[in-house]
């Protein structure tokens, strides 16, 4: 089952975000991963520019290494039909693990 954790604020620049993430939400992540029942996490962050790519890729690619065999994805965008195909796609698709993806309508 693909559990999804939701990030609705984090701070503007890149740093400040990744630290926010680190401190406040990776916890939450690791324990979604630790459910016997959970097979993928999606992590689902808000949309921000390029610069944000670098930090959220390495979580993306770093918490699958760690949770392996277990998928982990992160996902960034607004609520909607992209949005909702995006997590359609990555929860059909098992072999799919440690990618940053950007969803925009």
């Amino acid at each position: 089952m693909q559990r999804q954790l939701e990030v609705d604020l984090l701070p503007e620049g890149a740093m400040d975000a990744a630290t926010a993430f680190m401190a406040f939400h990776l916890e939450a992540a690791r324990a979604a991963l630790a459910d016997s029942e959970t097979t993928a996490l999606a992590i689902i962050l808000p949309p921000a520019g390029h610069e944000h790519g670098d930090w959220r890729l390495a979580l993306a690619r770093d918490l699958a290494r760690e949770a392996a065999p277990k998928r982990v994805n992160v996902v960034a965008g607004l609520p909607g039909d992209a949005l909702t195909a995006c997590l359609r796609f990555l929860s059909d698709a098992p072999g799919v693990t440690g990618h940053y993806l950007s969803c925009d309508e």
